[in-house]
Order: structure tokens, then C-alpha cells, then sequence
């Protein structure tokens, strides 16, 4: 039977996460019935699922929370996902629960959640159940499970991608808010791709893999999968963090940006393969053109060093961390191995140390040449996936067809860089397309930012729901990160001034332009070059136009530094009540200044010294 909406009573099914605040907010008590309407929703003969939380489980889940909202006060705000039903892939541990990685025999009872679990529960989140995957998280198809394939919601007999295939079904059709997967090759973007969702790929290090089955713990990372660009940017910043029993956590730097620039470049392979696929070709090249007529500029770049370091993931010495990361069960008892994945991960026997080394080396070489093209780039723009197969293709060729899925996607990690799969649009078959956005580590908030954008101006139903995304969904702005300092800039760092580069050669990105409250005095200062104003709050003031600019947190140090007396960083009051730092200036400044408060701003001030004297 086909895996669709159908099967699906709950009437909470597609609910995003600003619908589940809601509905907690108008009905703070529901919690216990809407889970276990929830719960009971979930079939148990739905494959996509490996186990489903008991009665029992799912009760210490509530009273948890309970005494979670209690310490609050009842307040929901420190509870950010209070009550939101969530799926975690089978490789990730959650405390008294059976972990899989999809092989009975590899089987245990996890002793501690996943930090990842943890500190989703921690702001709310609910468990509902465990899903299917590619055994030990090798593939990118769906289809290598003792459990059964996991079917493509949209047309049963279609893959439905991999190796996260049981967490983008669940999530497609609506069944939980998000769900988590692993990425190492592409697994938490090819089965987004396939079924209509977005896969955030986050940075290495920045969600934590403690309590992770690993598959190479070099480039794993766990992934979101969510029916919304900012649902998946809220569970990320609620999952994410430094966390000091993950030998490859790492802490943010904060210098990336944290949103793209306003006119922003996008870099496109010079040569596309698609496999014969002309439905998958005409579709990205829509993509393309809907990106190019919303005035991103696209680049050809040269893809070699990507297709390079994309084959070296399966057909080099990378393929012997998967044989360390099995481990015993292949050495004691290979059988109870799926036989496609015993296979590659026996091929891991074939190298020695020296290869390990010379690939590692290769490795570093690529990711070079790849990061270094990508600057002066926002982003790299790929399909999702190249082409799609049914699952009997899949049968007559599981190595080849693999491979086919993962040119997009393997060299990602490898070359230490973020991703975000983003749904395009549905093919003339009816099976859905996807673009991916990839960028240097760190840089997961700046493709979120773009990726908000692109899903507001597209018409796809949320998943395979069939539900509309609701214009609701896109009211809300992003928070003033916290990676970020918001800065008001008043004269010389304006956009087209001469001292706007110290800002754009920090990746500070334009936000908006705005006044201050009605409070402040504007001033010309003497001696200054190039030109600089001062501004003043003082009494009899007026609103004054600046414009605001977030600046990478680690960079914010740096511009402070250049700026001379007698200006500085102070708060200033904007018109509708916010607060943000901004240039100030001395007092003792303004007695040899003169005041041009009355231009409202320094670039009608700057055009006024130019304009024709009219007789």
C-alpha cells in the first residue's frame, strides 16, 4: 500500500511549528490529549517507522514537560517547541530506547539520549518514534533495510531516498513537525529532495554527534528535515551547539555572515549531468530562471574539483571509515549485514594507512581549490539530485544508481561546507524537484535567510500534505542573530559611502533603512576625512535616517577599532522603539560642527554641497 496523506487522522497532521505554538497557546492544557491523539495516529505497520514511544514513555515525555512549564511559571517563551511531536533517525540514541542503525543484530538500549535529543526535549520537544534508514546510514536510496524499503510518498514506486529515508517520509506526510537525519554523503538532502521537504544540512561540529551511531565520524553530521526553511533554522539553533564529549564538536567563530547580500551571486556548475533524466534538466533550468528573474546573478564555475572530490567518498580510502565504524558486527557476523552495504563496507580492506594518508592529502588539496572558488560567491546552486529511480532500478543497479544520486552531494562534507535542500517544484510526472544551496561552514543562517525567500515565492504544498504553505509562515522576520551585532550607521559607512567597505569586507550584510526616534541632532564635523557626521541626542531633536547593518560577532571588534574620535559605538533609540548600537559622538565635538539636523540625513546633506546653486 502506498505511504500518502490519506492514511494519515490526526488533525494536527502538517502542523508547522508557529501552528503548534499556537494551538499550545490558545489551549495550554491540551498537551496529554494531543499527544496521544498524535501517537495514535502513527501506524505500526508503517515502515517508515522502526519503533513508536509506548504509553508509558510517551507519559514520562509529558510529565517532564509539565515540570518544565511549571518552573516558568506556565510561560511558554522558554519553551520554544512546548509539545511538538518529533521522529529521530535509528541511529541516534535516545535513553531506554532501541537503537538499530536498521540491523537487528547491531541492536541495543541506548543508556542516555543524543545530545542533539536532549537538548531538543529541553526546549520542548516531544518523541514520538524512531525511523528507517540505509543500514548503518550507507546509501543514499532508502532501499537498503531489513525492514523494507521506504516508499517515496508522492509515487510508491519510487525510492524515496536515503540513507534518511524513514525521517523525510514521516516529515513529508505531515505525521510530526520535523524530524532528525544524518548526513555524511547527501542523506539528509537527497530524501528532502525526493519528497518535497527542506534538509538542512548544518556545518560539521555545529550539532553535536554524541550518541550517534557513526558512519564516518570525520563528516557526519545530523540534519533537520522540516516543512518550512525556518522551522529547520529553529530546530537547528535549538538542537545545535559546543559540545565537549563530541571529539569533533567545534564552537561557531562567528564570522560568517548572517543573511545574504542584497544583490546577491550565485555560483552554477559549468557542466551539468543529469543522466538522461529531461525532466530533472528542464526543471533545474527553471529554477535557474526563476533565480535569475529574481535578480541573482549566475556564475559558471569550473565543477572539476567538485566531481573530483564527490568520487573520492565511495571509490577511495574515505569508504575504510565505514568498515572501522561497523566494527565487529562485520568482522563476527557479516550475514546479518545487508548485502550491498556489507559490500562497500568490505571494500574498506582494501586500502592501507599510505592510502589513507595520499587521500587525505588529496582531500585537503580539493577542498582547497572548491572553498577558493566559492569566494566572492553567496552560494554554489546544484539540483538536489541529478535524476530519480524506481525502486526496481534501483534492484538491477544499487551501486551505480547510488553514485548517480550523490555528484551534488558528496564532496559537501569533505570539503567542510553547509547546505540547505530546498524544495523547487514538481515535475510533469508529479514527483518533486529540488535546488540545494551549499556555502562555506558556518554560513547555515545565510542560506536559511535566501532559502525563506525562495519558499515564499513559490506555490508548493507543504510536503506530500497537499497543504498549502500559509502566508502566515513568512510574517514573522528572523531574530537579530545572536552570531551578530546590529549596528545603526548614520554617514560615512552608508551604502555608496566611502567607508561602507569596513563594513562589506567584514560580511556585514544591509538589513534596512530606518530613522531614529525623534530625539537626536545631526552635525557636520570639522576636520574630518573623509566627512563624517556626529550625531547627538539631545533636546529638540528629530528623527534621523540610518540605515541598519549586522556584523559578524568576531568582526564587530575589529570595526570598532578603526573608528576615530570623536565618534563611537553607543545604543541609539530607532523610530518604532528598538534598541541597537549605533555611531555616537562626543559632545565636546559639536561646538566647532555645524548642525544640518534639518536634512534628516547625512547623504541629503552630502547632496546638497553638490547640487546647482539656483538663481
Amino acid at each position: 500500500m502506498a505511504l500518502t496523506s490519506d492514511t494519515v487522522t490526526s488533525p494536527y497532521r502538517g502542523f508547522t511549528l508557529r501552528e503548534w505554538q499556537q494551538h499550545y497557546r490558545s489551549a495550554p492544557e491540551s498537551l496529554r490529549t494531543t499527544l496521544s491523539l498524535v501517537r495514535g495516529s502513527l501506524s505500526e505497520t508503517d515502515n517508515a517507522w522502526l519503533y513508536l514511544a509506548t504509553a508509558e514513555q510517551l507519559e514520562v515525555q509529558i510529565h517532564h514537560l509539565e515540570s518544565l512549564r511549571a518552573e516558568t511559571g506556565g510561560s511558554l517563551s522558554a519553551l520554544p517547541l512546548f509539545g511538538v511531536p518529533f521522529a529521530v533517525k535509528d541511529n541516534i540514541d535516545v535513553a531506554g530506547w532501541p537503537t538499530t542503525a536498521a540491523c537487528p543484530a547491531f541492536a541495543y538500549t541506548a543508556e542516555a539520549d543524543a545530545t542533539v535529543v536532549a537538548n531538543l526535549k529541553a526546549k520542548g520537544a516531544v518523541l514520538v518514534g524512531k525511523t528507517n534508514l540505509d543500514q548503518f546510514a550507507t546509501g543514499l536510496v532508502g532501499t537498503r533495510s531489513p525492514y523494507g524499503a521506504v516508499n517515496n510518498t508522492f509515487n510508491p514506486d519510487f525510492v524515496s531516498g536515503g540513507s534518511s529515508s524513514g525521517s523525510a517520509s514521516v516529515l513529508a506526510r505531515g505525521l510530526v513537525a520535523f524530524s532528525l537525519g544524518t548526513d555524511t554523503a547527501g542523506s539528509g538532502r537527497v530524501p528532502a529532495g525526493f519528497n518535497n521537504v527542506v534538509g538542512l544540512k548544518p556545518t560539521k561540529g555545529w550539532l553535536s554527534n554524541t550518541g550517534v551511531v557513526p558512519a564516518c565520524r570525520l563528516n557526519d553530521a545530523v540534519s533537520v528535515f522540516a516543512l518550512t526553511v525556518a522551522d529547520a533554522q529553529t530546530v537547528a539553533h535549538a538542537a545545535g551547539g559546543y559540545d565537549a564529549a563530541d571529539a569533533y564538536s567545534r564552537k561557531n567563530p562567528l564570522t560568517a555572515p548572517v543573511s545574504m547580500s542584497p544583490h546577491p551571486r550565485f555560483a552554477v556548475p559549468d557542466s551539468l549531468e543529469f543522466f538522461g533524466d529531461a525532466l530533472a534538466e528542464f526543471e533545474f533550468d527553471q529554477a535557474l530562471e526563476r533565480l535569475n528573474s529574481s535578480g541573482i546573478t549566475l556564475v559558471p564555475v569550473d565543477f572539476t574539483p567538485f566531481r573530483e572530490l564527490a568520487g573520492q567518498l565511495y571509490s577511495g580510502a574515505w569508504v575504510a571509515e565505514r568498515t572501522v565504524a561497523v566494527g565487529e558486527i562485520f568482522e563476527d557476523n557479516p550475514d546479518a549485514m545487508d548485502p550491498v552495504v556489507r559490500g562497500i563496507v568490505a571494500s574498506g580492506l582494501d586500502y592501507s594507512a599510505c592510502d589513507a594518508w595520499r587521500a587525505e592529502y588529496l582531500r585537503a588539496e580539493l577542498a582547497r581549490k572548491i572553498n577558493q572558488t566559492l569566494e566572492g560567491f553567496d552560494a554554489l546552486v546544484v539540483p538536489t539530485s541529478p535524476t530519480i529511480r524506481t525502486q526496481q532500478e534501483m534492484a538491477q543497479e544499487p551501486v551505480l544508481y547510488n553514485s548517480q544520486f550523490g555528484i551534488y552531494t558528496n564532496f559537501t562534507n569533505l570539503a567542510d561546507l553547509s547546505a540547505l535542500a530546498l524544495p523547487s517544484s514538481l515535475r510533469a510526472d508529479g514527483l518533486p524537484a529540488g535546488i540545494t544551496l551549499i556555502a562555506p561552514a558556518w554560513h547555515d543562517d545565510v542560506l536559511a535567510s535566501f532559502g525563506r525567500q525562495w519558499q515564499r515565492s513559490l506555490s508548493l504544498p507543504l510536503g506530500a500534505t497537499g497543504l498549502p504553505v500559509k502566508s502566515e509562515e513568512f510574517m514573522t522576520p528572523a531574530p537579530v542573530s545572536a552570531a551578530s551585532v546590529r549596528v545603526a550607521v548614520v554617514g560615512a559607512h552608508l551604502t555608496g559611502m566611502p567607508l561602507n567597505v569596513q563594513l562589506t569586507s567584514r560580511h556585514a550584510v544591509r538589513v534596512e533603512q530606518t530613522t531614529t526616534a525623534a530625539a537626536y541632532k545631526l552635525y557636520a564635523l570639522a576636520n574630518t576625512t573623509p566627512p563624517k557626521p556626529g550625531l547627538v541626542r539631545a533636546e529638540g531633536g528629530s528623527a534621523i535616517i540610518v540605515e541598519l547593518w549586522d556584523i559578524p560577532l568576531a568582526r564587530f571588534g575589529e570595526f570598532v577599532a578603526e573608528i576615530p574620535a570623536p565618534l563611537g559605538i553607543g545604543t541609539l533609540e530607532l523610530a518604532d522603539g528598538r534598541t541597537v548600537k549605533g555611531f555616537i559622538c562626543e559632545p565636546w565635538a559639536i561646538s566647532e560642527a555645524t548642525d544640518i539636523t534639518a536634512f534628516g540625513g547625512w547623504r541629503s546633506y552630502i547632496h546638497s554641497l553638490t547640487a546647482p546653486v539656483k538663481l
